[in-house]
């Protein structure tokens, strides 16, 4: 029986996972950046330019949006520290999209690299 961590080692090995490094220049280029963590995650803050969609809905939030349609799309997707971004490249790529990168180590190797994170400003009640 595999586990979780023998799942994310196999599609690691299937999908195109691209260093911190290159994901700048991918991030610049790409149709689209996910985000595939939990909201409460993507809200304490995300790479600048990534839309949400966690990693439990992605294969249904794309289907339903006309403008992800193109299986052509060039998508990079991140994560924590890599897994989720990983398990979710290998089931963009099982439903026909062709252009699919993974960062490896994810918003943890961007921020310990140096790279700015997007914190939204929180609602004051005062």
């Amino acid at each position: 029986m595999k586990t979780a961590h023998d799942l994310v080692v196999q599609a690691k090995q299937d999908v195109q996972e691209i260093s911190v490094d290159q994901a700048v220049l991918a991030i610049q280029t790409c149709d689209v950046l996910i985000d595939v963590r939990e909201a409460d995650e993507y809200a304490a803050g995300h790479l600048p330019g990534a839309i949400h969609m966690s990693r439990g809905m992605l294969e249904f939030k794309i289907a339903s949006n006309p403008k992800m349609q193109p299986r052509d799309l060039n998508i990079v997707l991140y994560c924590k520290t890599s897994g989720r971004a990983a398990l979710s490249a290998k089931s963009l790529a099982e439903m026909g999209y062709t252009h699919v990168r993974s960062i490896a180590g994810g918003v943890d190797a961007w921020v310990a690299a140096g790279h700015e994170v997007y914190k939204p400003a929180q609602p004051s009640f005062e």
